[in-house]
């Protein structure tokens, strides 16, 4: 319709955009928590107990808790996104329905119009 601006489709909004950058972010954090999961693992079975002291015991206790930091941060981004992504779909649907309510007003006026004038 003219002079009614088009809805964007999915993928060309600023939220698509945010949501596709906190997608990467959390892909980005949970890649870094799976390594350092295997660090941890790693360090945790490779070094004999007898080396496991004093700093290098709180380098591997760090390096577990880290890991577990980055998990959860990982989860959290993850709803994060799902939830955004569910207010992308929200605000389209809305969007269209405006879009609609628009079109229909358009069709009323001009039919009333064209009453006014027989």
């Amino acid at each position: 319709m003219a002079g009614q601006p088009q809805t964007s489709p999915r993928g060309t909004t600023s939220l698509d955009s945010t949501l596709k950058k906190s997608e990467q972010v959390a892909a980005d954090v949970q890649r870094a928590s799976d390594n350092l999961a295997v660090v941890s693992t790693v360090l945790e079975q490779e070094l004999p107990d007898e080396v496991q002291v004093g700093e290098v015991a709180q380098a591997i206790e760090h390096t577990s808790q880290l890991e577990e930091k980055l998990a959860k941060s990982a989860e959290k981004l993850a709803e994060v996104n799902a939830a955004l992504s569910e207010e992308i779909e929200r605000r389209l649907e809305v969007t269209a329905e405006l879009d609609e309510s628009k079109a229909l007003a358009e069709t009323l006026k001009a039919r009333i119009r064209a009453e006014g004038k027989d």
